[in-house]
């Protein structure tokens, strides 16, 4: 099973990058507003990642500590380690940074979760929970005496937003009480099935990513119109093709949403709903 948590990581990443048309976002049509990569970009990336997956599964079927947060302290510099692997793949080019982060968190608990007790969703929140206690307040603690910000710290400063490090404290509440319910509700075609899922996500996120590209959060409102008319019209590819070239035309860009289909995706073929 530790091998089937690997596969899943690595197949919801690649799942990801073929589902298309995604709006601004690369896939095997397009490279969206990201002109520095491409599919075969994120094909490579994906492929770099296996070790780290593969050790991060290790650690969580190992530990044997009574603090989760010791367990999260140990996979951290897996993560940096595994950054580095991503840019040598890519060419110095960021696909996965906020993966190699949310997905390495999923994937350790789901393994320590299969160790320790009965694999399952909502055992894994809860080892996700257990594993990033204080996690905003110990990263975001000394914000004033750093010399240079990250885009998610400035925007934490300017809106209060947490991003993917309060998702992630939370459990990822936006993929397992919103997404992830919406996916096992789905059927038919594999690809549909994960941009409704996508389009669910974006309306429910503070998408960092965007927020960045846009250079306010306002941007927030305008894609939950988008989102409502997605939903509502007969076409939806060609509805999401418009979408597409609305945003690369504007330099716009889901990533952080994207990221979370991701880990959705993940969660999903540990369910074999996928």
């Amino acid at each position: 099973m530790q091998n089937k948590i690997v596969d899943a990581a690595l197949k919801a990443m690649l799942y990801e990058v073929t589902v298309n048309p995604k709006p601004g976002l690369v896939d095997p049509v397009t490279n969206g507003s990201h002109h520095d990569m491409n599919v075969f970009t994120f094909i490579d990336s994906t492929l770099s990642l296996r070790s780290y997956f593969e050790a991060v599964v290790k650690c969580g079927k190992d530990f044997s500590g009574e603090n989760l947060q010791e367990l999260f302290l140990k996979i951290r510099p897996l993560g940096l380690e595994a950054e580095k692997n991503m840019f040598n793949a890519t060419h110095q080019v960021n696909t996965h940074k906020g993966v190699i982060f949310s997905l390495g968190i999923l994937a350790t608990a789901a393994s320590y979760t299969e160790s320790n007790s009965t694999l399952s969703t909502e055992n894994i929140v809860a080892v996700v929970k257990a594993m990033l206690l204080d996690l905003t307040k110990n990263d975001f603690r000394s914000l004033a005496e750093k010399s240079k910000l990250t885009a998610g710290e400035k925007q934490y400063i300017k809106y209060g937003f947490t991003g993917i490090r309060g998702e992630a404290e939370a459990g990822f509440p936006t993929v397992m009480n919103i997404a992830l319910p919406f996916l096992r509700k789905t059927n038919g075609e594999i690809s549909q099935r994960l941009l409704d899922t996508l389009m669910v996500i974006l309306v429910n996120l503070e998408d960092s990513n965007l927020i960045k590209r846009a250079g306010n959060a306002d941007i927030l409102i305008e894609v939950k119109k988008k989102v409502q008319q997605y939903f509502e019209c007969l076409d939806k590819k060609k509805f999401l093709r418009q979408f597409d070239k609305n945003f690369t035309d504007r330099n716009l860009s889901i990533g952080g949403s994207a990221d979370l289909l991701i880990l959705t995706i993940f969660l999903g073929l540990l369910e074999n709903i996928l």
